[in-house]
């Protein structure tokens, strides 16, 4: 199982024969250069996506009509691109899981809560785009948690607890989402982790820049702070 970093919160997990870019984002990403983005996004069989903000969602429709792939998130936002976009789409909604498919077992998906906004631009203003959620996905025998953009959150003694995943996708960068403080303390608290990656931190001056006090706070967790377009084994 491969994880490949593609900047902020995107990425590109390679599990069960299949190719997943969770939270593509690409145009106007300032960290991940322009002759890699082809490299990103080869061969990617579905697109995940936590909610609808730019640099979460902005290349998602194009991504899925170039590539001929299925997004799959929440179900207002999906079903609302599916009707105006005419892309094809997996929605859910939180509570729900669906099968990817895949080898050794398929690839299972459950959809669980986050709390921040979701919205996009239109001509006329700011639209909701239904509700900002995580993920827990399950393949090869591991279960990886995707926080999504989040706070520490009640629910995350549930998730924890319920679905025991290995490794944690936290959002650590401060300003819109956890800081590595909070991101360090809610592990402890409510999660298991043996391996941490953070994220949505360096992109811009305002958010964090460094994983330091979480990998100081962690000790008996591998918190690996992950590089632009390098593989890290699952």
């Amino acid at each position: 199982m491969k994880l490949i970093w593609m900047g902020h919160s995107s990425f590109r997990l390679e599990i069960g024969g299949l190719i997943l870019l969770i939270d593509p984002w690409l145009t106007g990403n300032p960290v991940l250069p322009e002759d890699r983005h082809g490299e990103a996004i080869a061969g990617a069989t579905h697109i995940l996506l936590t909610h609808a903000h730019f640099d979460h969602a902005g290349d998602t429709v194009d991504l899925a009509k170039r590539l001929g792939v299925p997004v799959v998130g929440q179900y207002d936002l999906m079903s609302f691109w599916g009707e105006n976009q005419g892309i094809k789409t997996v929605g859910f909604n939180k509570g729900g899981t669906v099968d990817l498919g895949g080898d050794g077992g398929g690839v299972h998906v459950s959809m669980v809560n986050a709390t921040h906004s979701s919205s996009f631009a239109t001509p006329d203003g700011p639209r909701t785009g239904g509700s900002e959620c995580g993920f827990i996905i399950k393949g090869e025998g591991d279960t990886i948690y995707v926080s999504g953009d989040t706070d520490i959150m009640a629910d995350m003694d549930w998730i924890g607890a319920y679905c025991q995943p290995d490794t944690g996708i936290l959002c650590a960068g401060g300003h819109f989402t956890m800081d590595m403080a909070k991101v360090a303390w809610a592990a402890q608290k409510y999660f298991d982790f043996k391996t941490i990656v953070p994220c949505h931190y360096k992109t811009f001056p305002i958010l964090e820049q460094s994983a330091d006090a979480l990998i100081a706070s962690l000790p008996g967790t591998k918190v690996i702070e992950p590089e632009i377009m390098t593989a890290i084994e699952l």
